[in-house]
């Protein structure tokens, strides 16, 4: 792309020059600072890129990462459920066992 506007550009002056100019030092200076102004534009372009990919591979690891945390978190979730199940369970199997023994205590005191 930025190659093509040289070339456009050293055809209008090579035109201009076949049309009978003579003096083409003012043209070959234009030319010139036009190539450095497209030069430029390449350096700027390519490091806009560079920026952008690096955006790109930061913003694919902190996806990843983000994956990461939220298995962890539905482990965690999983495992806290399975402890509130137990801890209910083993509160009616305590609960079971001092009704039994209320009920032990009732029998050997009304005796």
């Amino acid at each position: 792309m930025n190659k093509s506007i040289v070339v456009k550009l050293a055809a209008a002056a090579a035109v201009v020059a076949l049309a009978g100019c003579t003096d083409l030092k003012p043209l070959q200076a234009e030319v010139d600072g036009l190539k450095q102004q497209v030069s430029k534009l390449q350096t700027d372009v390519e490091a806009a890129k560079a920026s952008a990919d690096s955006a790109s591979r930061a913003a694919s690891a902190a996806q990843s990462t983000a994956n990461q945390a939220n298995t962890a978190a539905s482990g965690a979730q999983s495992t806290a459920n399975q402890a509130l199940s137990a801890a209910q369970a083993a509160q009616s199997s305590v609960d079971a066992t001092n009704e039994k023994i209320d009920r032990m205590f009732k029998k050997s005191v009304s005796k």
